[in-house]
């Protein structure tokens, strides 16, 4: 859905219709993680890609592949969202996403990033940097 909102340039209410319009017999607990992760990617897209550009020294998030920018997206809204999730799985799970939809190179790449993010955010202690549904 964020791949799709971010090249289609689609509000997310239609990004959301479109994408489950094509994916009916998705299991409802899959169908409601993904609606919360786009959910919180989506009203938070400014400081998530902040957080990711700041991980990202000399990347801008228009330079950055379109999937990998939107896989890292989706990962630092699971990190915000639901941080009981342990960090490794989240990046264990963006990376396998990654191998599937990037290159090689990419992999590594989001690995960094979403290492570095995940260090940063447990460190921190604002409560406005992690947030709940």
């Amino acid at each position: 859905m964020l791949f799709q909102s971010d090249m289609g340039k689609q509000d997310a209410e239609q990004v959301r219709k479109t994408f489950w319009s094509e994916r009916q017999e998705m299991d409802e607990h899959v169908r409601d993680f993904a609606d919360d992760i786009f959910r919180v990617a989506t009203q938070f897209a400014p400081d998530i890609d902040k957080v990711i550009e700041k991980h990202a020294p000399n990347w801008r998030m228009e330079r950055m592949a379109a999937v990998d920018r939107n896989v890292m997206r989706a990962a630092v809204a699971e990190f915000m969202g639901f941080p009981q999730t342990p960090a490794p799985i989240v990046i264990n799970e963006a990376l396998e996403i990654a191998r599937k939809f990037s290159s090689p190179e990419a992999v590594n790449f989001i690995n960094g990033v979403l290492d570095s993010v995940a260090k940063d955010l447990n460190g921190s202690t604002k409560d406005d940097v992690r947030r709940t549904k």
